[in-house]
């Protein structure tokens, strides 16, 4: 028997509206603001939240050093296309040794990693 089950992952950043923005044309679903916390409710009921931290550093990677935390994984159909379409909403690119693999590794524009996987 489970002691609890995961009610929502929450990033960390300076301006929680902006992120939640970047993650809703990523993924779809409604934003729902409340000031330094904003909600991204996803189709088929999962969530996101996001959370103004005054002082944000964001995450190093790779660095051994500095930590990344956590990352989020997210699939699609055609690694291009989902590729060209986060860049144009303000992704960066982290990893662009090997073209081949069935993931690429991104920042979101707070600068946490993220990766598009090839479902």
């Amino acid at each position: 028997m489970a002691v609890a089950e995961l009610g929502v992952v929450v990033l960390d950043c300076p301006d929680p509206r902006a992120l939640a923005g970047f993650y809703s044309e990523v993924l779809g679903g409604s934003v729902e603001d409340q000031g330094e916390w904003v909600d991204l409710r996803l189709p088929g009921g999962q969530a996101l939240a996001f959370q103004e931290a005054p002082g944000f550093v964001p995450p190093k990677w790779p660095a051994p050093d500095h930590s990344q935390q956590f990352h989020l994984d997210l699939t699609v159909q055609d690694l291009d296309a989902a590729e060209k379409a986060v860049l144009e909403l303000g992704a960066k690119p982290l990893d662009t040794a090997d073209r081949s693999r069935s993931f690429r590794v991104y920042a979101d524009p707070a600068g946490h990693p993220f990766c598009l996987c090839a479902c």
